[in-house]
């Protein structure tokens, strides 16, 4: 029952994260929710232990079943659902304090969801890779491509016409992946048909289901990323 709940507030968060529409904006508190405050408060109260890998980003990573998924290694999930890159900016250091040897990342569609500027979105993304290098320098970092959406599976409006602030955020991962030396994860390529989420891998237009994370899995394990 526990999990049910908590997978039905995953769900509510990120909804309410995707369907904000803020002005431009360098600074953005919105993402400090109760949801965020309390699973923020569970993940530095853990007891440090050292782990392989951490993977790090909204809903649809903490949705992820990671340790069933990668049995073999010692995982820790930090996704928040509804997170923004603010939030995760504000978060990492403690993400990275275990000192993993490897990180995944997954950020910014609900940046896009609250209407903010491509630009922004990823001077945070590039301030996280430099506080993750700064902690924990042995770590290996992967960025991951941000999902697009399948618009035919979308109940709103105003959740659509997001194709193209998707495809300007990915080109911007891409540059910052060559520029700091660290693994760009295409994984659009397998959970999406250019620039639209396979609808087989989802149920709202927006997030994934368990067929997409089996097929993430077995793309990260066929890469040798993991």
């Amino acid at each position: 029952m526990k999990y049910c709940i908590a997978f039905i507030l995953t769900l509510f968060v990120g909804q309410v994260a995707f369907s904000q529409n803020t002005k431009d904006m360098s600074q953005d508190s919105t993402y400090k929710n109760w949801y965020y405050e309390s699973r923020e408060k569970l993940y530095q109260n853990i007891k440090k232990t050292k782990v392989d890998v951490v993977f790090f980003g909204n809903s649809i990573t903490e949705r992820g079943p990671w340790h069933e998924l990668f049995s073999n290694y010692k995982i820790a999930n930090r996704g928040i659902g509804g997170d923004n890159t603010f939030g995760m900016k504000a978060r990492v250091a403690n993400a990275v304090s275990c000192k993993p040897k490897k990180i995944f990342l997954m950020m910014g569609i609900n940046d896009i969801g609250r209407g903010h500027a491509t630009s922004w979105t990823l001077k945070n993304y590039e301030e996280i890779i430099k506080i993750i290098k700064e902690i924990s320098p042995k770590t290996r970092i992967y960025i991951q491509s941000t999902l697009p959406l399948n618009e035919a599976k979308i109940q709103y409006d105003y959740q659509r016409g997001r194709e193209q602030n998707i495809r300007a955020l990915n080109d911007g991962i891409v540059q910052l992946a060559k520029k700091y030396k660290v693994q760009y994860v295409n994984v659009k390529e397998v959970l999406a048909n250019d620039y639209e989420l396979k609808s087989e891998y989802t149920n709202d237009g927006i997030h994934v289901n368990i067929d997409a994370y089996l097929a993430w899995a077995k793309y990260l394990k066929d890469k040798k990323y993991l």
